[in-house]
């Protein structure tokens, strides 16, 4: 579907959905596990539904969505879908059971009610709507052309620390491309790079997987090699011709700045003010973890109000106006950004604003309202504000200004300090030699005939390898939260590897112990460990 482009500028809004693969077969529920309902009942399906309303309206707008691989795979997966909807049932329970507890306070009653209207559309739209696949919902706002769907890499592995194999990097990127092919029917265009993480010349490999554009932080274009004629407002072609866009500085900070980011607003709901920190231990027992664990049940009574004085009640009126107000500021300083712009620029500058996409809904609950304020406004807008994808961008405008450009993160300090220090430096010395051995077993095992336990404990290896990699664990233990989840996490995939690798090399393989991990760790399916083999 081809838009005529304006005179003055576009906007393009990306959002990058993405969890670590947390999949716990071997228990009967799992804290972290939470971490993938919260996102579906408060950001995937709340986004869902304003896809769905802005297509019975008829709105011209344009969005582009990354799911991760990782992500994808737990969507698809049977044993979460069935604990998920568990898991909606128990938070309706637990609505009714406020509203029964609120009686005598009708403000808070009322809040009850939202909820209990909020977890029967959750299960309205994801059991009978989508039949417990939401992919499904999401390839089909993909073929009306107005929502644009992309991926990332495996398990979001972050790519410049994984540099100093190419194997590495390459399949990093080449499962995720396979994973998005399989669970979406077509090839993505464009790919996340994990936390924006670019160092020259992995555009090769990007290429190689048919991508043809990507995401830097705003100084990977500022300080490439060749001054950017239009600054972050137009892509940067490589070499090879895949082409990056820059994250505009500007439209992020309304955003993303703990000063003057919209969700900071004092009559947005407060993320932290949950029952199931607040109620008594016997009341919320049977919605927390093991009865004893307390955890976030998604029913908060509270805005953030600011300052240190007691939380006002929360008032979604008056939360979904200011919403409704922040996006008109949101689009009108998109055209006062375009007109300045406009007036330096022979040509229409492109304003890219990207998000994590479970910022919407879930931590910001308005988040959802807001965008969808936003895609409306852009859609009726004559005033200069376009809404377009960057593949439609680079479909119409051609050829872009060619440049190499510098090594980049959107990290703190905008560059590798987060996911390589001294809380998490002990890390990678472990996944390097773990990549070299496994690079080697599918060197010495090519002119082999292999039998089918072996081949199949290779590939779980090779599934070993990419889980370890995921960014996501030393992200947490440099940001201090789930310190003792993330170590076990990456100590459990190294043990796991090491333990296929030796029982490999002894011929001791024992197939018990394989069908469990390849039942723990089921992601992927059609990994190929022969792609390790750095001479293929």
């Amino acid at each position: 579907m081809a838009n005529n482009l304006p005179q003055q500028g576009l906007l393009s809004i990306i959002l990058h959905a993405h969890l670590p693969y947390v999949r716990h077969p071997e228990h009967d529920s799992f804290f972290e596990e939470n971490w993938l309902f919260e996102a579906m009942t408060e950001c995937y399906l709340p986004l869902i539904r304003v896809l769905d309303r802005l297509q019975e309206d008829n709105v011209d707008y344009r969005l582009t969505l990354s799911l991760s691989p990782t992500l994808i795979s737990m969507l698809s997966d049977d044993l979460l879908q069935a604990r998920y909807l568990k898991y909606l049932q128990s938070r309706l329970e637990l609505a009714e059971k406020e509203i029964i507890r609120t009686q005598k306070q009708p403000e808070y009653q009322k809040l009850a009610r939202l909820y209990r209207r909020f977890f029967r559309t959750s299960i309205a739209t994801y059991r009978e709507r989508y039949r417990g696949n939401l992919l499904a919902a999401f390839k089909k706002h993909q073929a009306s052309g107005k929502l644009e769907l992309i991926t990332t890499a495996a398990t979001h592995g972050f790519l410049p620390l994984l540099n100093v194999s190419e194997t590495a990097v390459r399949n990093q990127i080449n499962t995720g491309v396979a994973t998005f092919k399989a669970a979406i029917g077509s090839a993505p265009t464009g790919f996340w790079l994990p936390e924006c993480g670019y160092y020259p010349g992995l555009e090769t490999a990007l290429a190689d997987a048919g991508i043809k554009y990507f995401f830097v932080e705003s100084h990977g274009i500022l300080d490439a090699s060749a001054k950017p004629r239009y600054g972050v407002y137009a892509p940067i072609a490589c070499s090879n011709g895949v082409a990056a866009f820059a994250r505009d500085p500007e439209s992020s900070r309304q955003v993303w700045s703990a000063e003057e980011g919209y969700p900071g607003d004092f009559d947005y709901r407060e993320y932290y003010s949950d029952i199931g920190f607040e109620r008594d231990l016997d009341y919320i027992a049977p919605y927390i973890l093991d009865g004893l664990t307390r955890i976030n049940t998604g029913i908060k009574y509270h805005r953030v109000t600011g300052g240190d004085q007691p939380k006002d009640i929360y008032n979604p009126r008056r939360a979904r106006a200011k919403a409704l107000m922040h996006a008109r500021d949101f689009i009108s300083k998109r055209q006062g950004q375009i007109e300045r712009l406009s007036a330096t620029m022979d040509a229409p500058p492109i304003i890219v604003a990207p998000y994590d996409a479970e910022l919407f809904g879930h931590w910001w609950f308005e988040g959802t309202h807001w965008l969808e304020c936003v895609l409306r406004l852009a859609s009726e807008n004559t005033q200069g504000v376009q809404l377009t994808h960057c593949g439609e961008y680079l479909r119409q405008q051609g050829a872009p200004q060619v440049a190499t450009l510098a090594a980049s993160t959107w990290g703190d300090q905008g560059y590798s300090s987060y996911w390589i220090n001294e809380k998490n430096d002990w890390i990678y010395p472990l996944l390097h030699k773990a990549e070299q051995e496994m690079e080697k077993l599918a060197q010495d095992v090519q002119r082999l005939t292999l039998t089918p336990l072996q081949t199949r404990a290779l590939n779980q290896a090779a599934r070993s390898i990419l889980l370890a990699q995921a960014s996501d664990w030393p992200f947490i233990l440099k940001s201090g939260t789930t310190i003792d989840y993330a170590n076990k996490r990456i100590t459990d995939h190294l043990a796991r590897f090491n333990y296929l690798h030796d029982s490999f090399r002894k011929n001791r393989i024992n197939e018990r112990y394989l069908t469990a991990l390849e039942i723990m760790d089921n992601i992927f399916p059609d990994i190929d460990f022969s792609d390790y083999n750095p001479s293929r």
